[in-house]
């Protein structure tokens, strides 16, 4: 079972990364910018389980994906069977004060980013019998939900990763390649401290990691396409 996690140097992608070396996995690649974080993530990761091996990737995504050849060069196999979509990037502001340098940087990090990431691995992930891409979505770009003031580009951002997740698994139904998106609600993070510190979360990092963990490896057997809301409050 070989893996990649994006956004693994903290918060749910760090505590993803824990629960998911308690299973019988080959590989599992880290990848953040924060190259620190990933070596002490790294140790803690082989305390669990020595027999995974562990590649940390640190360095900014939306530069990986203009440079293809050389994130190739340090994949240790040629078959992926999980790929987790992590990263993002929020930024809490009213509609008149985003600037265009925000809004971009979201829909890059959010929708963009993700989808080359998939295009790139698309051969990698084809020739798995059975592979599963996770999107970590967002309750505020799930419709219908309540939405926030300050989030308006996240939101929309946040939706246009559900809406791709959509599309791909229809474009791809034929093949054994399975896209689903999880729509988390608020849990207790570095970030939802750092831009709701008002806010307090009764899911902790650790339990969403640990249903993360359990659906990228199983979720596939019974979902494909689908937006599912991972949410106790609403919003």
């Amino acid at each position: 079972m070989n893996i990649i996690l994006t956004g693994a140097s903290r918060g749910i992608g760090y505590s993803t990364a824990l629960s998911l070396c308690k299973y019988s996995i080959q590989n599992l690649v880290l990848i953040s910018r924060n190259a620190d974080a990933l070596k002490k993530l790294k140790a803690e990761c082989n305390e669990i389980n020595k027999e995974v091996n562990i590649t940390i990737i640190s360095g900014d995504l939306t530069v990986m994906t203009k440079k293809a050849d050389l994130f190739y060069e340090r994949l240790p196999f040629n078959q992926l069977d999980i790929l987790i979509n992590n990263a993002g990037y929020l930024v809490r502001k009213p509609f008149k004060e985003m600037t265009d340098a925000d809004i971009i940087h979201m829909f890059d990090m959010n929708a963009v980013t993700p989808s080359i990431f998939v295009r790139m691995l698309l051969n990698y992930l084809m020739v798995s019998p059975s592979s599963h891409v996770v999107n970590i979505g967002s309750m505020a770009g799930f419709q219908g939900n309540s939405k926030l003031p300050g989030l308006s580009y996240y939101s929309a951002s946040k939706a246009a990763l559900a809406s791709i997740t959509e599309c791909l698994a229809i474009e791809y139904k034929d093949t054994t390649v399975h896209f689903n998106c999880l729509a988390l609600g608020a849990v207790q993070t570095e970030m939802l401290k750092e831009v709701f510190p008002e806010y307090k979360s009764a899911i902790s990092s650790l339990e969403i990691g640990k249903y993360i963990a359990e659906f990228a490896l199983n979720g596939h057997k019974y979902f494909n396409g689908r937006i599912i809301p991972v949410a106790t409050s609403n919003p």
